[in-house]
């Protein structure tokens, strides 16, 4: 019957992939996109309609580019997501005034409340075929014959209830943008609009008293391809030159991935993430004196050439086990402790610690030693012989028993509780008995020095003690 039809297969997610895309060039009218389906999008323009000419003329812009790309558009504009979801599916190219939403969509049929297909043939089945019947008929048999979803996206399409537009991507604390009638594609050009752009994000930063944490660029390209760059930053700032710098290093690094085709006609800078940041009064060379700024500068840069995890810094954490109480954490990441917590570990750490941490610690076989509490005389790693020639220690370093499960004990046939709970915390005991940690510092016959450790104590546990090699001194 038609011989020029053109059948292709279907590709779900070919097509979901297309959406994304739509969503994203559709960030440029508002940050508040959210996906409808497999073919629908919800746009929340509250307050950005008057910077594209007003409602009407906004539409139409998006209508008119939309369909210049070969997308068959139908769009509509109201007060709730309700009418507007009815308004673009049976009178494309609408936009409702508030408070006329009940006269809209009175006449439309069931489909256009997003009701299920077996509501709407029970609905039609007893004569109630448009919206405007269901208006019309009491609320409480409605209610109990076909349940609370009619009611409900009555009520929504209606205003009556709040339906709330969930945005696909985070929204940005504050942002700022550049619309452009010639589209710009040059990296030196897009670095000068970073910097106009972060300057009038400072204005509003400042007046928080906050800086930034986490800014991300997007570019939107004018064909509707929109590239989206991340940086972070170990310390909050606003200074513009200091953004400018790292998004330097992030598009050296994307330089192969961004295309900038015709060039993009809107860029955007947005804050995603902030922090306090009071004002605070330097010297008269105006200059950081720890030079801390500094070393969160140069990882910031590293970080956003090379990704969050090129560069790590300690971070403590409440433990005095050595191998628990530092992780490696990337310069954007909160200290897990607070600054209390940080100088009373920090005490704690003051002594004399290796440069090097084995984890976990490696077995050795000491073959001469002081029992019960003496140091190594002569001990075997690593398929060498190491003579010890002097030590320091013990340090005791207790196991912390919160963190330990408890031992599984059998209990005895005819047992009474009481002997039973003697013999677990025994147990319990033992276990955490042979988990201590003697610590010795000690110096072979070369003058290489070590931290070794003898795990659990001589004549305290059914198990005779181990030695480990935990880490190595300069």
């Amino acid at each position: 019957m038609h011989p020029l039809i053109e059948v292709i297969e279907a590709d779900p997610e070919a097509d979901a992939r297309l959406l994304e895309s739509l969503a994203d060039w559709c960030d440029r009218y508002t940050p508040l996109v959210a996906i409808e389906g497999r073919d629908g999008l919800f746009l929340d323009v509250t307050g950005c309609a008057h910077l594209f000419g007003g409602e009407r003329t906004m539409l139409d812009n998006v209508s008119t580019f939309l369909s210049n790309q070969g997308f068959d558009v139908r769009a509509a504009l109201a007060s709730t997501p309700g009418a507007a979801w009815a308004a673009a599916r049976y009178r494309s190219g609408t936009v409702i005034p508030l408070g006329d939403e009940t006269e809209f969509i009175a006449p439309l049929p069931l489909a256009a409340l997003r009701l299920d297909a077996e509501i709407r043939t029970s609905l039609q089945s007893v004569g109630l075929r448009v919206v405007g019947a269901l208006m019309n008929t009491p609320r409480a048999p409605l209610v109990r014959r076909f349940g609370r979803a009619v009611a409900l996206r009555l009520d929504q399409a209606l205003g009556q209830v709040e339906e709330p537009i969930s945005p696909r991507l985070p929204i940005p604390e504050l942002m700022a943008e550049r619309h452009f009638a010639d589209p710009v594609g040059l990296v030196d050009h897009i670095e000068a609009l970073i910097v106009m752009l972060a300057r009038q994000l400072k204005t509003e930063l400042e007046k928080r008293d906050q800086g930034a944490k986490r800014l991300e660029l997007q570019l939107f390209r004018a064909d509707g391809i929109v590239t989206r760059l991340a940086v972070g930053a170990s310390r909050p700032l606003r200074d513009a030159g200091l953004i400018q710098k790292l998004f330097r290093e992030r598009l050296a690094a994307a330089a192969n991935t961004i295309d900038a085709g015709f060039g993009f006609d809107l860029i955007r800078l947005c804050v995603m993430a902030c922090a306090p940041l009071a004002a605070s009064q330097l010297d008269l060379q105006e200059c950081d004196t720890d030079g801390a700024e500094d070393i969160a500068l140069f990882a910031d840069r590293m970080s956003a050439r090379l990704g969050d995890h090129a560069i790590h810094r300690p971070v403590l954490l409440e433990s005095h086990w050595p191998e628990r109480a530092v992780v490696p954490a990337s310069f954007s990441t909160p200290d897990a402790l607070s600054l209390d917590e940080a100088e009373s570990l920090d005490a704690f750490w003051r002594k004399e610690r290796p440069i090097r941490l084995f984890n976990p610690p490696e077995w050795i076989d000491v073959t001469l030693a002081e029992v019960p509490e003496g140091p190594p005389g002569r001990f075997r790693w690593r398929h060498a012989s190491y003579r010890v020639t002097r030590a320091e220690g013990p340090e005791r370093i207790a196991p912390e028993w919160w963190r330990e499960s408890l031992p599984t004990v059998e209990k005895k046939k005819d047992e009474e509780g009481e002997d039973y709970e003697r013999r677990r915390k025994q147990a319990a005991v033992e276990k955490m008995t042979h988990l201590t940690r003697d610590y010795f510092h000690v110096e072979d016959a070369d003058g290489r020095r070590y931290w070794l450790y003898r795990q659990g104590l001589y004549g305290m546990s059914k198990e005779p003690p181990r030695w480990f090699m935990h880490g190595l001194f300069a």
